[in-house]
């Protein structure tokens, strides 16, 4: 049985002075359907539900571009599915399909990959954990461990469909988009699984808790991986697609259907910031050490990138990209940025 309170909690990010708010750029949430965990997906009392019939959304159909892309652009026949940046070991690993592969960049010298690893299917997610890339393959019941920058995979059998993994502590959060579930690992050995949710898209570690991002009912749920259990959730916007978190605890997720960016705050689940961004936003990195969070824009073949310190989002840059950036990287010791186009165009490298 779903239950519901509703929240008027008035919150803004406490390291910061409130910046005045503008028209539509809603910095709170009154009113907003707090639920627990508990519903099967279909419409049924389900306050989160947005339709009796739901689809995921998704990014627009890039048109063909009509500027030239910022920074240089490294040729790319394939297309690229995702893109993580470890400035640590100073690579950039490249998901590709048809044939599916990890290629692996050098970010001292990134004309070219130096490696490439062959995946047992595609991937759509791709996490960085130390030294290493979590790669979920779900067609292949597999998550991958990419050690960088040798290319060494080490394979766990996950069934369910694993489509994004993330670690906190020694444990492994992986989303199972066909269970519907987060699996919890501990090394190599699934400990116990979390269900509750319609779809399970992102998890994403916040302290010694997690949010993981609902795409099915564009929500977002608390996640608390010790205890196995799935706590409250909050619809975020009419379709949210992809979620980071940032240095002060909390998750700054994109709508695309509703063209927005929204900054939530764990534990407590307070929608603390929804703001316009035109142009079916939908890949996110974050900068934490210039706390911005670059947002490609699908529909106009661009990124940007917004200031997230204070009480609302301050546009910093606005660049051109290649065709279709559904993908996108930061590094935050240069605070260089990748770009990864899914329609063939490359992998952009730009330096704002």
């Amino acid at each position: 049985m779903t239950t519901t309170r509703r929240s008027g909690m008035l919150e803004t990010a406490q390291h910061h002075e409130e910046a005045p708010l503008r028209r539509l750029a809603v910095v709170l949430i009154a009113g907003s359907a707090l639920v627990t965990g508990c519903s099967s997906g279909t419409n049924t009392g389900d306050d989160l539900q947005v339709a009796d019939t739901v689809t995921a959304a998704t990014p627009a159909d890039s048109p063909a571009p009509s500027a030239t892309p910022a920074g240089a652009v490294l040729p790319l026949k394939q297309n690229a599915t995702a893109i993580a940046v470890d400035p640590a070991q100073h690579t950039a690993a490249v998901a590709v399909d048809n044939p599916p592969a990890l290629l692996l960049y050098d970010l001292t010298s990134i004309d070219a990959p130096s490696k490439t690893v062959a995946l047992p299917g595609r991937v759509d997610n791709l996490s960085t954990a130390g030294d290493t890339v979590l790669a979920p393959v779900r067609t292949a019941n597999t998550l991958l461990r990419v050690t960088l920058p040798t290319g060494a995979v080490d394979k766990i059998t996950l069934t369910g469909g694993p489509v994004a993994a993330n670690t906190t502590g020694n444990q492994t959060l992986v989303a199972l988009h066909d269970t519907k579930s987060v699996a919890v690992l501990n090394g190599d050995t699934t400990t116990h699984t979390i269900t509750g949710l319609s779809s399970a898209d992102q998890v994403l570690p916040v302290g010694d808790q997690a949010v993981v991002l609902d795409r099915l009912r564009t929500a977002v749920f608390d996640l608390k991986p010790t205890a196995g259990t799935l706590g409250a959730g909050l619809r975020a916007g009419d379709g949210a697609t992809n979620a980071v978190t940032d240095n002060y605890g909390r998750v700054l997720v994109t709508d695309s259907r509703g063209g927005e960016l929204l900054v939530f705050k764990p534990d407590t689940l307070v929608e603390l910031q929804r703001y316009p961004v035109p142009g079916t936003p939908y890949g996110i990195a974050y900068d934490p050490d210039r706390h911005l969070a670059w947002v490609t824009l699908t529909a106009t073949n661009q990124v940007v990138a917004y200031d997230v310190a204070g009480g609302e989002p301050v546009e910093k840059h606005r660049l051109t990209t290649v065709r279709q950036p559904n993908s996108v990287a930061v590094d935050p010791t240069t605070g260089r940025v990748y770009v990864a186009s899914a329609d063939g165009g490359g992998i952009q490298v730009i330096q704002p």
